[in-house]
């Protein structure tokens, strides 16, 4: 997992890794960085990111 001086690994970038991995997306972030990514890539990890996060809770 990619660190860079600014990020400090919390669980919720933790699951933002993860799921950028799923969806074959961290070449893309490795080389441009998360803002690198379409607002349509953004969004399918955010919507992931929030219905994992409401299923624990349940």
């Amino acid at each position: 997992m990619g660190k860079t001086n600014k990020e400090k690994i919390t669980p919720e970038l933790r699951l933002k890794y993860e799921i950028a991995t799923e969806l074959d997306l961290m070449d893309k972030v490795m080389k441009f960085g998360w803002g690198g990514l379409t607002a349509k890539e953004t969004g399918r990890i955010g919507g992931i990111m929030t219905a994992r996060k409401k299923s624990k809770k349940s």
